[in-house]
């Protein structure tokens, strides 16, 4: 169970989400089903070998949309019980049904996760009104801190005046901006006096530390895809930006260029050019670090045996194979 009030989970938020967190992607066995054993696994590599300080599970990277309720609910109770207190997990219960994003959030806080994360409802198209009375339902009805989760993959944006709104319930805690900067920014602006902010852009996390306090990078797979246990920029640029040495970290974050450049080519940037989803690459990058990686569900596609040939081969450019000990 969360380890507070309903009425302390802002201040307990602001206690928490500090550091880098990552987002799990879901691992599967070779016949498709959920692989609760590799799920161990990887969040020991995270927490021991990473050092990684939060986890965020179940959501657009842990293929969501293809998981049962009960898959989602078997998966959150493997993080959680991998995590063992280590570190916090964050679970991601969003559905476009009201009534079953309150299920899947009322079973994260029984598991023992620390807050619930809810993406907004995806379909049908809502108009604002309908918006807001589907977060009313839903974080009325948990205790648990919940953050909104204002994404692109979602399809829709949230309205400014409605996160203005919700920022003032108890229990809203937080809320990952999965748009442009300048809606960072915005979104920063109106409502981080009241619940945190967070951007999840490795390329401005560094910009975000120094010139908008934001203490906690919440959350993509990059903290595992551009790193390895003798290999962590990211880790050491954090912590000196966390502690003022703004010039260090600068240039630490500066020779993680040739891996901006990747992601460009890979992953995030796919999105942006074509929208295609990214979680089979970040899988396959994952795998080839050491982590579960694997397959995906449909409808996302597998890659192609010449696609994972030349993502080595890019891997191997850029020394993050020989990194790994690959």
């Amino acid at each position: 169970m969360a380890r507070y009030a309903r009425s302390e989970a802002k201040a307990a938020a602001r206690k928490e989400f500090t550091g880098i967190w990552a987002a799990l992607t879901t691992p599967f066995t070779t016949d498709g089903e959920l692989d609760l054993g590799a799920i161990g696994t990887d969040i020991d590599y995270l927490v021991e070998d990473l050092r990684i300080d939060g986890v965020f599970t179940t959501g657009v990277m842990g293929e969501f949309w293809s998981l049962t309720n009960a898959e989602r609910m078997k998966s959150v109770e493997a993080v959680v019980e991998a995590a063992s207190c280590r570190i916090p997990v964050l679970a991601h219960t969003g559905h476009h049904s009201a009534r079953d994003t309150i299920e899947l959030t009322r079973h994260a806080e029984k598991a023992g996760a620390d807050f619930a994360v809810i993406i907004s409802p995806y379909y049908p198209p809502a108009s604002q009104e309908g918006l807001r009375r589907w977060f009313h339902e839903v974080i009325s009805s948990v205790d648990i801190g919940v953050w909104l989760f204002d994404t692109s993959f979602s399809g829709v944006t949230l309205p400014l005046g409605l996160i203005d709104e919700l920022a003032d319930l108890e229990n809203v805690c937080g809320i990952k901006v999965g748009h442009d900067h300048t809606r960072y920014l915005e979104t920063l602006g109106l409502v981080g006096d009241r619940i945190l902010v967070c951007e999840a852009n490795e390329g401005m996390w560094l910009e975000n530390i120094r010139d908008h306090g934001q203490s906690v990078y919440m959350s993509s797979s990059i903290p595992f895809l551009y790193q390895t246990k003798d290999y962590q920029p990211m880790r050491e640029y954090t912590d000196l930006a966390l502690r003022g040495e703004f010039e260090k970290a600068a240039e630490v974050a500066a020779t993680l260029e040739p891996l901006r450049a990747l992601n460009s080519k890979w992953l995030h940037g796919q999105w942006l050019r074509d929208r295609t989803l990214q979680v089979p690459f970040i899988k396959a990058w994952a795998k080839e670090l050491g982590m579960a990686g694997g397959d995906v569900r449909a409808p996302l596609p597998s890659l192609t045996e010449e696609q994972r040939a030349e993502l080595r081969a890019d891997l191997a450019a850029v020394g993050l194979l020989q990194a790994a000990g690959k």
